[in-house]
């Protein structure tokens, strides 16, 4: 076992960690220490799996930058000792801290693989042990002595996907996730099918960073048919506010009512960084193919082409934290910093 590859398990709360007392029907913290006992198929895998758990383990419903950023510096500070990592998370914000963790983790040649489950771990039905024994498995794969996965990913019933791709889109279904605009990494099956021009390359030629400054001076705002002026300008006028991530309708849509126009414009003046993202869960946002978008083109709203509502807001944060130049900033985001958006 000396020579396998050595796979840190990181536990930060949720479903996928709790065991039911069928005595009393509760469910309770399951002990990770205990994991090769509880999962003995673990054992078939030639890896070395260690366990590390957040001291007070979250529903992610109460997940934030503050638990992104120690989730990011227990990566950091195990980066060199191990081959893999995979994260244990609740599935509710799942997308948001994987997105969040893709930007924060630059230059990434190993694989961080977020994975967790709709039934808890002792579940006669359950989906948690399939799910963190394919997760374990695909963050040891190799290559030429190389890791196939190198960089976030989220893996849920039979699919890795790219984690900053991923939106949960239902609460009861085991297929709780979906990428639509970028297909699967792998699948799992039979055998693990690995689609290797879809996965992120990286020359491992760049130094591995980690950056813990996310901003929270950023919003969404969902248009909707007869939203007022006090509405959307309730948001833009928000003390401290400096990113909006505005959800339109189709391919970048929005109202033509000159107050709308007019808001916007103040916004940008203001320095507040706006960015135009699609209410449709596929597709991408085309601004300027319809009247409804050419005006937002005109007050310098960013186009967020086929990127989600979570990586959106995850990257603003992130590059709000960064202090990119406001002049670079829509140029920035509008670029592809780590498979987001085509």
């Amino acid at each position: 076992m000396s020579g396998a590859t050595k796979i840190l398990l990181i536990y930060t709360g949720g479903t996928i960690g709790m065991v039911k007392d069928y005595k009393t029907g509760a469910l309770k913290a399951f002990d990770f220490s205990e994991l090769l006992k509880r999962i003995p198929e673990l054992n078939q895998l030639d890896c070395k799996i260690d366990t590390v758990s957040f001291d007070k383990p979250i529903d992610s419903s109460n997940m934030n930058a503050r638990h992104w950023i120690h989730l990011a510096s227990l990566i950091e500070a195990h980066y060199d000792e191990y081959d893999g990592f995979v994260v244990l998370h609740g599935s509710d914000t799942m997308s948001y801290t994987s997105s969040a963790l893709s930007f924060m983790l630059e230059n990434l040649a190993k694989p961080v693989i977020f994975t967790g489950s709709q039934l808890p771990i002792g579940d006669l039905r359950t989906d948690a042990k399939e799910n963190l024994i394919t997760s374990v498995q695909i963050a040891a794969l190799t290559e030429n002595g190389q890791p196939v996965v190198q960089e976030v990913g989220l893996y849920f019933e039979y699919k890795l996907y790219r984690a900053n791709r991923t939106t949960k889109i239902n609460a009861e279904h085991f297929q709780a996730f979906a990428s639509l605009n970028h297909p699967p990494l792998i699948e799992s099956g039979v055998h693990l099918k690995v689609y290797r021009d879809n996965l992120l390359g990286n020359s491992g030629s760049k130094k591995f960073k980690v950056h813990k400054i996310m901003s929270d001076d950023v919003a969404i705002l969902k248009l909707f048919p007869n939203m007022s002026e006090k509405v959307m300008r309730s948001v833009l006028d928000i003390p401290g506010l400096k990113a909006l991530v505005m959800e339109t309708y189709g391919s970048g849509n929005a109202p033509t009512e000159p107050w709308l126009s007019n808001a916007l414009n103040l916004a940008a003046e203001r320095g507040v960084q706006v960015v135009n993202v699609t209410q449709c869960s596929g597709g991408s946002v085309v601004m300027g193919r319809y009247e409804t978008s050419k005006h937002l083109q005109s007050a310098q709203v960013i186009n967020g082409k086929d990127i989600t509502t979570e990586a959106a807001i995850t990257k603003l944060m992130y590059l709000l934290g960064s202090e990119i130049s406001p002049k670079l900033f829509k140029t920035v985001f509008e670029t592809s910093l780590r498979g987001e958006m085509r």
